[in-house]
């Protein structure tokens, strides 16, 4: 075990060594905080974190309403419906993130031009309606399994107590099946905020998007790219330890059911 220390620390010595600019191989002075210029391209590419976040946010938020509105159907007792929520889910997830995000961006107003209707769509809101439709298909699936896992005496005893539909979903289902399916829902949310990173190709200046024009200036691909690499790091363990704070409080571990 100590052989394998020694060699790590070994190995970090020597990339840090070569990290120094006089070395002439890396420049990491494009972001040394030391300097006004690399202090000037962390806080501008910091300050694409804001974009990102909101982005996210509101595209989860999208995707969990209309994944249910795709769910409820595909498990109703209509033939129908369950048709139309399976054809749904299965045609969005083989439509890939970027095809869909220029056909949303660009086709969009196109179809709406042609209804006579004049909307457009800017950078931010063709990239949350992209994520959130690409994201539903799965939450819809998320959802549906979680319900199904729901033991049918529930249903029937809600059923009993003269509970509708809607009551039965709204007070009985619905809260169980939302602890079960938190910790997948919150990997689907991780997962739009690393694919948020697509909407720099439409113009959005979020993480990924600065990180490209300060490699455009400086030239340093590796220095830029790492620090961008750690700020998604950044934000995926602050997502994961807010959703174990979440699953502990809403009594989703396991182990505090025992």
């Amino acid at each position: 075990m100590k052989k394998y220390k020694l060699i790590l620390c070994a190995f970090l010595l020597i990339f840090l060594s070569g990290c120094g600019a006089a070395s002439g191989t890396w420049g990491w002075y494009v972001i040394d905080p030391s300097t006004k210029a690399g202090l000037t391209n962390i806080k501008f590419l910091i300050g694409g974190f804001t974009s990102t976040i909101q982005l996210s946010i509101v595209a989860a938020l999208l995707s969990i309403v209309l994944g249910l509105l795709v769910a409820l159907p595909g498990i109703s007792n209509n033939k129908f419906f369950r048709i139309l929520s399976r054809v749904y889910v299965e045609f969005v997830r083989a439509i890939p993130l970027l095809p869909m995000l220029f056909w949303v961006f660009y086709g969009l107003p196109v179809i709406f031009k042609s209804l006579g209707l004049n909307i457009n769509i800017d950078a931010f809101w063709g990239a949350v309606l992209t994520l959130a439709i690409s994201d539903s298909a799965f939450t819809a699936e998320i959802y549906r399994s979680g319900i199904q896992s729901i033991s049918r005496g529930q249903k029937e005893a809600a059923q009993t107590v003269g509970l509708n539909y809607y009551q039965t979903m709204r007070y009985v289902i619905l809260p169980q099946a939302l602890r079960r399916i938190l910790p997948p829902l919150a990997n689907q949310f991780i997962y739009i905020v690393k694919m948020s990173a697509f909407a720099s190709v439409i113009g959005m200046q979020e993480l990924t998007r600065r990180a490209n024009e300060i490699v455009v200036t400086e030239y340093r691909p590796l220095e830029v790219y790492t620090l961008l690499i750690f700020e998604y790091l950044v934000l995926v363990l602050v997502i994961s330890f807010v959703v174990r704070w979440l699953e502990r409080k809403m009594g989703s571990n396991e182990s505090l059911n025992n």
